[in-house]
């Protein structure tokens, strides 16, 4: 086997050949940076390279950990790690380093992992799509013409091109989900506070925020999630304790699983036909493992306009509060040299919505966590797809000219993920279905709170029943 055979293994296989001596994590190390360098010309994954440090880490001793010596990389919002670039994917913050790690970044060192770099991200995190004025846009391995999602999309990218086997990603509305679906990968977004966003945040936008990765196997998401999982000193609150490692999900029998499943959208209007026929897809494929699946969804009677609204005060009051951080520090003033169209339109509509407004939403989302969490009483998981569409051309969120325009296409093409960043609910995209193009499309399951076992379980069920790791995309390693 060869070290660049190595790098197409999960990371879980990668860090027990370190444990057995086979190779170095050193070795290793130079592989992926090399594979970096390879590929990462063609799709602009990775937008910060720590080759020096990582390097320096992996000569070293590196603490005993699930993936001791395996190479990782972060994302540019987010956890952070101290002395590295972290510029939020806006022009304004390329020269700001953290002085310090995140506790999610200490875990993650604790488990061994070595961190080669950041990936690239929409300007803070804001839309479906990777592709920041500020460091260009990140292009799909299965199609460099368009969208990797977002905005977790260039960990997706570099996961899926085989720089390394799994990247740090986060979930505000979707960017966990959306550019696994997108690339080809397993994304989970965990339980609402399952992962510590401290030191520096107790929860963000009202809890829609979580902290976790996209990987290459089921397997490897778990043991991450194992080894990052659990508060943190001071936390607000916290994810109830599983009932045992969620590794042990991976293989174990979930039962006979009630699988409600729907492609209806929320907000009206009809999915691809691709979609529709990844959902029933995957619908029969739980139905031939042997769970109960029937056409069914959550029962939300609030006005969907009003749930839409809710969602953009938590955003735009969220964009509005960074900015003016940002400010505060810095001493400029947003501006068109500054900041894309639509993060000053958001930031604008931000600062018209008042305290109030923004207690409001958050209460009419709570009251709608709870009709939807009565609905998990009678199912135990949800079915539906992660987008509205298969991953679209690059530039088709283009906010120069109208960026309401835009929000509303971002809004159309990713309508199902953030009604369970809303409930806190865990959720994952499982790649089982390519259209006829050679495009992924994620099957989004939902799981009642707390219960990311359910989802592990089913995965690796799914994994097994229909394996996606040999499934090479055209940019590639």
């Amino acid at each position: 086997m060869t070290v660049k055979d190595v790098l197409r293994l999960d990371a879980t296989d990668q860090a027990a050949l370190i444990r057995k001596k086979e190779i170095t994590a050193l070795e290793l190390v130079e592989a992926s940076i090399s594979a970096i360098e390879e590929v990462n010309p063609r799709i602009n994954a990775v937008i910060a390279p720590l080759f020096g440090r990582a390097r320096d880490a992996a000569a070293g001793k590196l603490p005993e950990g699930p993936f001791s010596g395996v190479p990782f990389l972060m994302k540019d919002i987010g956890a952070m790690v101290a002395g590295a670039p972290m510029s939020l994917g806006t022009a304004l913050l390329k020269g700001f380093c953290p002085d310090h790690d995140s506790e999610l970044t200490l875990r993650y060192k604790r488990a061994g992992l070595v961190i080669l770099g950041k990936t690239n991200t929409p300007e803070f995190g804001l839309l479906p799509t990777t592709e920041p004025r500020a460091h260009g846009p990140c292009k799909n391995p299965w199609d460099p013409g368009r969208t990797t999602g977002g905005s977790s999309g260039g960990s997706a990218a570099a996961v899926a091109a085989g720089m390394t086997a799994m990247a740090h990603a986060n979930d505000g509305g979707g960017s966990i989900r959306i550019p696994a679906s997108c690339c080809g990968l397993f994304g989970l977004k965990p339980t609402r506070a399952r992962n510590p966003l401290g030191p520096d945040f107790g929860d963000l936008m009202g809890g829609l925020v979580c902290e976790h990765a996209v990987t290459r196997s089921v397997r490897d998401s778990a043991a991450l999630l194992d080894a990052t999982a659990g508060p943190d000193v001071g936390d607000p609150y916290w994810a109830p304790p599983p009932r045992r490692p969620f590794l042990e999900e991976v293989g174990a029998d979930p039962g006979k699983l009630r699988i409600g499943f729907t492609t209806d959208i929320l907000l009206g209007g009809e999915p691809h036909p691709d979609c529709v026929r990844m959902v029933h897809d995957a619908a029969s494929l739980c139905e031939d493992l042997g769970h109960e699946v029937e056409e069914a969804s959550p029962a939300v009677s609030l006005n969907p306009r009003r749930v839409m609204d809710a969602f953009i005060t938590l955003w735009v009051s969220g964009c509005a509060s960074t900015i003016n951080v940002i400010s505060k520090v810095s001493g400029c003033k947003p501006s068109t040299e500054l900041y894309e169209p639509l993060t000053l339109a958001l930031y604008e509509e931000g600062k018209k919505r008042t305290a109030g407004d923004y207690i409001h939403a958050v209460s009419l989302l709570q009251g709608m966590s709870r009709q939807v969490a009565r609905w998990f009483l009678d199912y135990d998981l949800l079915l539906t797809p992660v987008l509205a569409a298969p991953p679209v051309p690059l530039g088709t969120f283009d906010d120069s000219r109208d960026p309401w325009a835009a929000w509303e296409k971002a809004v159309k093409f990713a309508p199902y993920t953030a009604v369970f960043n809303a409930t806190g609910q865990p959720a994952m995209s499982v790649p089982l279905y390519w259209n006829t193009d050679g495009l992924p499309l994620g099957a989004h399951f939902v799981a009642p709170f707390g219960d990311e076992a359910s989802l592990f379980a089913l995965a690796a069920q799914l994994e097994q029943a229909r394996p996606w790791a040999g499934r090479k995309p055209k940019v590639c390693v």
